[in-house]
């Protein structure tokens, strides 16, 4: 068997959301160093095309990592490609839904092509293109590391 737990269907979807908190900004910040001022700086974020403070993309499609790694294709998955394209901010206290959905399944290798997207709460695509995922497998209790049960 290639796949650790049976293969995803085609056309299988999956979607999490959350709020963007300003403490994601900073946590962000923390972890990557990157202090531009688009995401400090209110007065210098307002005069861009942005209009304001905007959320670093790491943070917008950290979500779609939460989506593939629990839920589809699940534990164990990782990506070895993507190719996404920012279409609109996201600000503190957005409200976003990460979506995807399965293109392709290959027979030989636990690996899918997935379309991916962020959507704010007001309909508006932030983030869309494609991954492609290679899922290991694990054993039952690696599954859900910090998860008992």
């Amino acid at each position: 068997m290639v796949w650790p737990h049976g293969a995803p269907a085609v056309g299988a979807t999956a979607r999490r959301r959350r709020t963007i908190e300003p403490q994601d900004i900073q946590r962000f910040t923390a972890i990557s160093g990157d202090r531009n001022p688009l995401h400090y700086d209110d007065e210098v974020a307002e005069a861009t095309p942005l209009g304001g403070i905007v959320v670093q993309g790491g943070v917008i499609t950290a979500i779609l990592n939460a989506v593939v790694a629990e839920d589809l294709p699940g534990p164990g998955t990782v990506f070895l490609h993507t190719d996404w394209s920012f279409r609109a901010p996201v600000r503190p206290g957005d409200v976003i839904t990460g979506e995807v959905e399965v293109l392709e399944v290959r027979t030989d290798k636990p690996i899918t092509r997935l379309a991916t997207r962020v959507v704010r709460d007001d309909a508006t695509v932030s983030v869309e293109g494609t991954a492609l995922c290679w899922t290991f497998p694990l054993s039952p209790r690696e599954q859900r590391p910090g998860r008992e049960g």
